[in-house]
């Protein structure tokens, strides 16, 4: 298959993932982005985490409510929990790197916080613990994910959301993830600020 082609089938296969996804996917993602707008209306955080692709995609969410978005607005109360080297790698090193994210959780979140946990496959166990985690806590969770949803779509309570992406390839995965955190960030702003 020469280059050309196949750069287009990645653009049509990519297309028909998001159409898909737009259907399963919307509600879940409006309950979510009210979700973490009303936990920053109450004071609280988003804490982010996720491994690989999805460590990047917590940290691009966290970059856009701590900077802006779209609008000028103040910085928003979030953190990606796979930013500081020291911290992942003492963890790691003096228990294991499952715990990576959950001990950060447990030390820092609170009943108003919300954790976004971010897995491909929803298998990924330092997200799963820091779900478990965030419930000790009393925290509510946001979970993107894909495939069927892994050991994490039996993780949910009360008012967790799940935005599983109906498709099996990672790559088409993670670029409807991206979408999802553009929709999240554009709904966390027009909830708190209204429509630009």
């Amino acid at each position: 298959m020469d280059p050309v082609t196949r750069v287009r089938e990645h653009f049509a296969e990519s297309i028909a993932t998001k159409q898909s996804a737009v259907e399963a996917l919307s509600e879940s993602i409006a309950a979510a982005g009210a979700l973490m707008a009303q936990s920053l209306l109450n004071d609280g955080k988003i804490l982010s985490c996720g491994n690989g692709g999805s460590a990047a995609d917590s940290q691009h969410f966290s970059s856009e409510l701590l900077n802006r978005f779209e609008m000028e607005r103040p910085g928003l109360p979030a953190m990606a929990l796979t930013t500081d080297a020291s911290t992942v790698t003492s963890i790691s090193n003096d228990y294991s790197y499952e715990e990576i994210f959950s001990k950060q959780v447990r030390a820092l979140g609170k009943p108003q916080d919300v954790l976004l946990g971010i897995s491909t496959s929803g298998n990924s166990e330092n997200v799963c613990r820091a779900i478990t985690a965030a419930h000790e806590r009393g925290m509510s969770v946001v979970a993107l994910s894909g495939r069927d949803g892994g050991r994490m779509a039996g993780m949910f309570t009360g008012d967790d959301v799940e935005i599983r992406v109906p498709a099996t390839r990672t790559a088409r995965i993670q670029e409807v993830h991206l979408l999802v955190i553009h929709c999240l960030c554009d709904l966390i702003d027009t909830t708190l600020l209204g429509d630009a």
